[in-house]
């Protein structure tokens, strides 16, 4: 790399991806090469953990370098839009002389959830106002399947144009098909498709004097999970993993997703049967909804690889490049799918790859944990950018400091800290109206199938976490 600021900064993120599913973390149900190049010719981090288990939260700690509490963007449901005067990602980069330019999803504000209707996509002008005032320059809006489907935004009036959207809508709509179907249409305008073709061609296109700053945010493999057609194919269904799953887990009343498996909600598969319960899938659906999950990644997967071509041909090696995932995604271990109030590795740790970092010693496999609020200060720091207050650090430095000693995701009613053996989760369900607490011991029970929060013997790392936990929460009344 030239210099210490690189002529292009790029962020690739996914939405609920889990960080087993590339190949690169041993996956043989699909092949990601692109995606698994950026490791390869850079770094790849073993163990990286999410802010949140939800994608507002989630993006938020991602774009600002902070903890959910400190931002204050902790809910996917509440109306706690991102503070533009909180410093972020574009704001820092513009700052630094950079173009700054986001391609797919955002979702930095809460969703009007509940006041859609199947028969129409509505006009919502002032999200994509907000999203420009965060310092963005030029936005190509693919603002989450769902929402693309409830809103319009850039990719669903050009879908309308094309005449896919009604189709696209209705199948959204149908929950017969548990959220799992084919694309109803060309797989040029899958969504995941049509953000890869349009950062592509943007970067290919791009004549700036100034530096480049994109983020190019995939909104898949989140659910719908909605593969086009000939995708299928590339997976290799009998590579798919085992569902690690006890029978009688979900027997304890006391657990978490308790009502998640046995009936009146609690995580997100739950609103795609009428019996508002996971338990409700069988075998069958499980596998489907794996393959085409799977398919969904090989899709992303090619758009990958066109962005890293442009790349190469614009900026040669004169640029910085980071994938990584909001979170992941339960698909059907324990029982469950979705993300919702989730303590897991399965949702909780995600994908991190990293190239451009090589001079700085960030090359080869690391195992220190990280987490996703590295980004901001990671890429503020190549950029020669002002030291910001954030709860993040480069990469460079908490790899130098052997990673966290305790990392912690949280979201509305929820937080999770963990040291790398032992979690501490407390989650408030609202189904049950109960706080539920949870303590899992990731050596002797590496699923988190025991629930030992009652038990003497762990009273003492109960009680250290639980310390850990209010010394981060105090660091932002510190002077």
């Amino acid at each position: 790399m030239k210099g210490t600021s690189p002529k292009a900064i790029i962020l690739i993120t996914t939405d609920e991806q889990r960080f087993d599913t590339l190949s690169a973390y041993g996956c043989e149900a699909v092949d990601t090469p692109n995606i698994d190049r950026i490791g390869e010719q850079g770094a790849r981090f073993d163990n990286a953990y999410t802010a949140s288990p939800w994608c507002l939260p989630s993006r938020c700690s991602i774009l600002t370098g902070c903890y959910p509490h400190r931002h204050g963007a902790y809910s996917n449901f509440r109306k706690v839009p991102l503070d533009p005067g909180i410093p972020n990602l574009y704001s820092s980069a513009k700052k630094a002389g950079y173009k700054t330019t986001h391609f797919g999803k955002c979702h930095y504000e809460p969703v009007r959830y509940g006041t859609f209707s199947p028969d129409a996509t509505d006009e919502c002008p002032e999200t994509r106002e907000y999203y420009l005032s965060l310092g963005i320059d030029h936005l190509a809006l693919q603002d989450d399947k769902n929402v693309s489907i409830w809103q319009y935004d850039d990719y669903s009036r050009e879908l309308d144009g094309a005449g896919f959207l009604d189709a696209y809508r209705a199948e959204a709509w149908n929950r017969k098909d548990g959220g799992v179907f084919k694309f109803p249409g060309p797989k040029e305008w899958h969504p995941d498709h049509w953000v890869g073709r349009k950062a592509a061609r943007y970067i290919d296109a791009w004549k700036g004097e100034e530096n480049l700053f994109a983020w190019i945010s995939f909104s898949g493999p989140h659910y719908p999970i909605d593969p086009p057609d000939q995708y299928l194919d590339r997976v290799r269904m009998d590579k798919l993993p085992p569902i690690e799953s006890r029978e009688g887990e979900w027997e304890d009343n006391g657990r978490i997703h308790y009502t998640s498996f046995n009936g009146k909600g609690g995580i997100d598969g739950c609103g795609y049967n009428e019996e508002n319960a996971c338990s409700a899938y069988d075998e069958s659906y499980w596998t489907k909804m794996r393959q085409y999950y799977m398919a969904n990644v090989a899709l992303i997967d090619d758009q990958v690889g066109l962005i890293m071509e442009s790349l190469e041909r614009k900026f040669g090696d004169d640029v910085l490049v980071i994938f990584t995932s909001d979170h992941g995604d339960m698909l059907g271990n324990h029982g469950l799918w979705g993300k919702n109030n989730c303590g897991y590795d399965e949702v909780l740790k995600v994908p991190f790859l990293v190239k451009g970092l090589e001079d700085k010693g960030i090359k080869g496999i690391f195992t220190e944990r990280i987490q996703t609020i590295d980004i901001l200060p990671t890429i503020s720091e190549m950029m020669g950018s002002e030291s910001l207050q954030v709860d993040g650090s480069s990469l460079q430095k908490i790899v130098a400091k052997g990673g966290y000693e305790y990392t912690l995701a949280e979201g509305e009613g929820f937080y999770c800290i963990g040291d790398g053996r032992f979690r501490l989760i407390q989650a408030t369900v609202k189904q049950s109206e109960k706080t539920v607490r949870e303590f899992l011991d990731l050596e002797n029970d590496p699923h988190g199938y025991v629930n030992l929060i009652e038990d003497p013997d762990s009273a003492k790392d109960i009680s250290r976490l639980q310390n850990a936990l209010l010394e981060i929460y105090t660091q932002q009344l510190l002077p």
